[in-house]
């Protein structure tokens, strides 16, 4: 028998049960539709994720108060840690070779007022280096001046959000901000740079982290932002801050170092375990159907026990007769695997509709792996049914017994 007689004759087959064709071609395409939205949701998240914390800047370390040993889980983000950071402290790191720049943090909520506007929103305490660390960008003026980090001036530099709300007719360049009690002058305008790892740069204040200080009535640091030289740089400075800080604070190692790296990576390996996780969770529905692919082949070969006789009377060998079921199965498996993939694809453009910031791809390997998966099912399930099939009587098949 040639190849195309047993491609020929599998399509007959097909036609001839269009019903029992369209449910295990549905069967089919829910599962491999369920396998490749849940990939391209865990990847992308993941993608997104691994983005945000690259966007940070390079090269960069965060030195946080508190130490995780010391506390049982992570740094407390307010509340007293064991010694607090202070402006002395960072500026001692740049003793070390392999730091390029620092810039301490300081920040906390306070309505501003503008223009008999007023709003709530975050207002960081920094310095210039801020610029640098965290790769702003400006859309007028200029950011904060290089001064000494414990000179307090009465400057500000707003986000694009508290420009459109506070000066929506006026330019906002020169004018007066007041936070709390106290009045700022902006002398610059952040370009937009939406949401990044939870900051919304649009609706920040950033002041000289010493006036923040004094606004906040606080002499702590929140954050001590570094960037490094470069990337084989990150670990001798690591080791040099903790030097350094252990120097100062009598002895005590009372701090937390997170590297960009780490976080990345960390992220990177529990959101590829998601993603392996969800695609077997989809693959299941994948069972399912290819366990209908089983039976209705069974009950197949029960209705074509003749048909499968004159076969074998003609001189089919049992090789063959497998091989036609199998290639069946097969070809059922592939059209709810292709129509699977295409619903897959309209879900995913409709997602992408329906959340336009968020990037949802289906990576190659998602594509091809449920393509994969769908058409090995079949195979595999459609074992049994061609086994059967192949070891029939041609006498008693015949017969259809």
């Amino acid at each position: 028998m040639l190849v195309a007689d047993t491609f020929h004759h599998a399509f007959n087959s097909i036609k001839s049960q269009l019903l029992r064709t369209m449910l295990i071609v549905l069967a089919m395409s829910i599962g491999v539709t369920s396998v490749t939205v849940l990939i391209a949701l865990s990847e992308s998240a993941r993608s997104y994720i691994v983005h945000e914390f690259e966007a940070l800047g390079t090269h960069l370390v965060i030195v946080l108060p508190g130490r995780t040993e010391t506390t049982g889980g992570p740094p407390p983000l307010f509340g007293e840690t064991p010694r607090d950071l202070t402006l002395e402290d960072a500026e001692s790191l740049l003793r070390s070779p392999y730091i390029a720049s620092i810039a301490p943090l300081t920040i906390g909520s306070a309505p501003v007022t503008a223009a008999g506007l007023e709003r709530e929103t975050n207002v960081f305490g920094s310095t210039n280096a801020l610029l640098r660390v965290r790769h702003l960008n400006m859309a007028q003026g200029s950011f904060l001046p290089k001064t000494d980090s414990d000179e307090a001036s009465s400057i500000c530099v707003i986000g694009q959000t508290i420009r459109e709300q506070l000066f929506a007719n006026t330019p906002a360049l020169g004018q007066w901000l007041r936070i709390n009690d106290r009045r700022f002058r902006v002398i610059g305008v952040l370009a937009s740079e939406g949401q990044s790892v939870g900051v919304d740069f649009d609706e920040m204040v950033i002041i000289p982290v010493a006036s923040a200080q004094a606004l906040f009535d606080t002499n702590s640091l929140f954050r001590i932002l570094i960037e490094t030289k470069s990337r084989d740089a990150m670990i001798k400075a690591i080791d040099d801050v903790k030097k350094i800080i252990k120097l100062r604070h009598e002895g005590e190692d009372d701090i937390t170092i997170i590297t960009q790296d780490s976080v990345v990576s960390a992220f990177n390996k529990i959101l590829t375990a998601l993603t392996i996780a969800v695609g077997c969770i989809g693959g299941i529905s994948l069972i399912v159907a290819g366990i209908l692919v089983m039976n209705v082949m069974l009950v197949s070969v029960t209705q074509r026990t003749a048909e499968i006789g004159l076969l074998k009377a003609l001189g089919a060998s049992q090789a063959q007769v497998q091989w036609l079921f199998l290639v069946e199965a097969i070809l059922l498996s592939l059209a709810g695997a292709l129509l699977g993939l295409s619903l897959g694809q309209l879900a995913i453009a409709i997602l992408r509709v329906v959340y336009p910031n968020f990037l949802l791809e289906l990576p190659e390997w998602g594509l091809l792996s449920a393509l994969s998966v769908a058409i090995l099912t079949g195979l595999l399930f459609g074992v049994l049914p061609a086994r059967k099939a192949a070891k029939l009587d041609p006498i008693s098949a015949l017969a259809k017994r």
